[in-house]
This record gives structure tokens, sequence and C-alpha cells, in this order.
């Protein structure tokens, strides 16, 4: 059983999803960041000082009530809210992830791939296992001499 375990650990696809795992959790808070501190913030300046991580709609006021300047004073209040604002946030880091995959995973295999199969050479078609009948136009083994359908004796060419 050992054994299994160990050829098991050490195929090739097992690492490279272990290493794909591994660089994924490193990148998610790349991304985060690149989203949360650097692309949010113009977004925010360009429609009117808006910070997407605060953007919430308050359903029920906590103690005290609002108006709350943050989601972290609403939430400290016990208000009940939908935070759209950090959903909106979460949108753009996938979309970004997406991107990322698609230009720098995707988009190369699907290259490397097309390469490979350009230097294969083309299938060589299957040579044909019938012949048509000249006189009743229907397919018949390539050997025979005679068709089975209007009983024609049929040349060999």
């Amino acid at each position: 059983m050992l054994k299994d375990f160990r050829a098991f650990i050490t195929r090739g696809n097992a690492i490279d999803m272990s290493v794909g795992i591994i660089i994924g959790a490193a990148f998610g808070p790349i991304i985060n960041s690149l989203v949360k501190d650097i692309i949010m913030p113009p977004i925010g300046l360009l429609l009117g000082k808006v910070d997407f991580a605060n953007l919430i709609v308050v359903l029920k006021h906590g103690d005290p009530p609002g108006p709350y300047s943050s989601l972290t004073a609403a939430q400290t209040a016990g208000s009940v809210s939908i935070n759209y604002g950090p959903f909106v946030n979460t949108i753009i880091n996938f979309i970004i992830v997406a991107a990322a995959v698609f230009l720098f995973v995707v988009r190369p295999i699907a290259r490397m791939d097309a390469r490979i199969k350009a230097r294969q050479p083309a299938p060589v078609p299957a040579a044909p296992a019938t012949k048509e009948c000249p006189f009743c136009n229907t397919n018949i083994p390539i050997k025979a001499t005679r068709c089975p359908n209007c009983t024609s004796e049929i040349s060999k060419t």
C-alpha cells in the first residue's frame, strides 16, 4: 500500500496539481491587493470618491443607529446590511484571475499544442473497402467479381 501511495504522489499529475494549488493560493492575495489598492481607488475617484469596500445597503440599523461611515462600523453596530461593494471587488478579482489564467496558461498551452499538431504528419486515409457497381450503383465489396444485387459481372479494374 505504501508503494502505491508513493507511486501516486510522485506521478507528474499529482505534483503539477500540488504546485498549481500552492501558486494559486499565493496568487490570490496578490490579485486582492491589485484590485483593492491599485485598480479600485482610481475607479472610485472617477466615480466621485467612492470607496467600493464600504458600499452597503442597510436593511436594519444596529445600536447606535446609522448612517455608518464604513462597513466595519455597520457590522460593529450590529446592523443588517447588503454588502454590494465587496461583492463588486470580488467580481473584479475573479475577472482578473480568469484573464491571467487565460493569457498565461490556456493560450500558451493551446499554441504549443497547435505547434505539436502541425509537426505531426497528416493521417493516411484508409484504402476503400467497397466499390460501386457500374450497373446498379450499389456499394459492393472490393474483391467482388459479380454484383450481389443485380448479378452483373464486374471487371477487376
